[in-house]
């Protein structure tokens, strides 16, 4: 059994990668390198191929064949909310073309496992009359806010039609706020979500900033669900799993589901700065900033369904996250 990981050299891919690679799983990497790091898959078999490109399907199903693939999980994207809103044509491309083509090629290829790397941002921002006790279910509303969102419930959808016109068996991993890091090498390089951004503004000696302090909520910041990168990576061995004990005597029926992945327990901003501080191991005084605009008073996971069918369960909590976050910004030579 080989497993195709596309996007194997980013942040979470490498996590996933390494940990089928550590259990013995034989791993092939796909990445076009655009934003991924090369010592993240040393030793790893690597598909240079940008996924959106006409030749896509072609040269996948050429490894495909050549390495017996027999599932594909799928995370290569582009996922900055910014960038998709000023590129919104750049980020269908990449996103929903990208992954049409590793659908083509797998079921060109018999390939007929595929875990689809989704997002909390699928649910856009949720109605609190909509919510199941203030979490967020997979059956609630998905009216995502901005294009990236939309790539991938767009996503979701591509991959709900495969499994029913192409009998694949298939999983939608909606992740809400991925952070921490499993090893130092296969950190966070991008000041893109909170914890990197606070570790980076305290490198250089600059407060943090908390969009706003005037939302409905304990403290007045917003709340997060925040999962440790190594509990994710787990989550998609999990849905392999899960995708392995399928029953395909009948080829023709596919099943595609959909789960969340976060701890079920949210995190205001202010307690991820106190969090870092502690971490740090010295004061970290917040400037107070203007909200943002879509943001959410509070987005937090409902896992019961990923618990129940998966037996997967979250088993780090925030100050684990911060604190591998840290030691791997400390290791020598990063």
């Amino acid at each position: 059994m080989t497993i195709a990981v596309t996007g194997a050299a980013g942040y979470i891919g490498s996590h996933i990668a390494r940990l089928l690679h550590d259990g013995g799983t034989p791993v092939v990497a796909v990445d076009d390198m655009s934003a991924g790091r090369q010592e993240r898959i040393e030793g790893l078999a690597l598909v240079r191929l940008d996924l959106s490109r006409d030749e896509a399907p072609a040269v996948l199903g050429s490894e495909f064949r050549r390495r017996r693939v027999t599932a594909v999980i799928h995370l290569a994207a582009r996922k900055s909310v910014g960038d998709s809103v000023s590129e919104p044509a750049h980020y269908f491309h990449q996103n929903v073309a990208g992954l049409a083509n590793v659908v083509t090629a797998m079921r060109r290829n018999d390939v007929p496992r595929l875990v689809f790397s989704s997002s909390a941002a699928v649910y856009g921002a949720p109605d609190p009359s909509s919510l199941s006790g203030g979490l967020i279910t997979e059956d609630a509303p998905t009216l995502p806010i901005n294009p990236y969102g939309q790539t991938k419930l767009a996503g979701e959808w591509l991959v709900g039609d495969a499994a029913v016109a192409y009998g694949m068996q298939t999983v939608s991993l909606r992740y809400f706020n991925v952070a921490g890091a499993g090893r130092p090498a296969l950190a966070d390089t991008v000041t893109a979500n909170l914890i990197p951004i606070l570790l980076d503004r305290a490198a250089q000696g600059l407060r943090p900033i908390v969009h706003g302090s005037d939302y409905p909520t304990p403290d007045g910041s917003c709340i997060r669900d925040y999962v440790h990168v190594g509990d994710l990576a787990d989550a998609h061995l999990r849905a392999l799993g899960h995708l392995n004990g399928t029953d395909r005597s009948d080829p023709a029926i596919g099943s595609h589901e959909i789960f969340n992945v976060g701890t079920g327990k949210g995190a205001s901003v202010l307690e991820v700065v106190a969090s870092v501080a502690r971490a740090l191991h010295h004061d970290l005084e917040p400037e107070i900033g203007p909200r943002r605009a879509g943001d959410p008073p509070a987005l937090v996971a409902d896992v019961s369904k990923i618990e129940r069918v998966l037996g997967w369960r979250a088993q780090h909590g925030l100050d684990d996250i911060v604190d591998s976050a840290v030691k791997a910004m400390r290791k020598p030579g990063k």
